[in-house]
């Protein structure tokens, strides 16, 4: 059985976008489709939107799913520059 949807929020919404926004990154990084400052700029979007403290275990995931991948870009772009 399914479990409920949050209601969105504003934090969620900015979550789920940031979410989204981390293979993306990454990926174009990997490729060279974007450059590294592009990519710092979407990072400090998925910063900003998993700094604020999660209220429900749906927004805890994401927040931590949004802070792995950031470790992982912070890498990247450590390596690149």
């Amino acid at each position: 059985m399914s479990q409920p949807t949050p209601p969105p929020t504003p934090a969620l919404n900015r979550l789920r976008a940031a979410s989204a926004l981390i293979p993306i990154i990454e990926s174009g990084l990997a490729d060279s489709r974007i450059s590294v400052d592009r990519a710092a700029l979407m990072a400090s979007f998925c910063e900003w939107a998993a700094e604020s403290p999660p209220d429900d275990p749906e927004t805890a995931r994401l927040a931590r799913s949004v802070a792995d991948g950031l470790q992982r870009i912070k890498g990247r772009l450590a390596a690149v520059s």
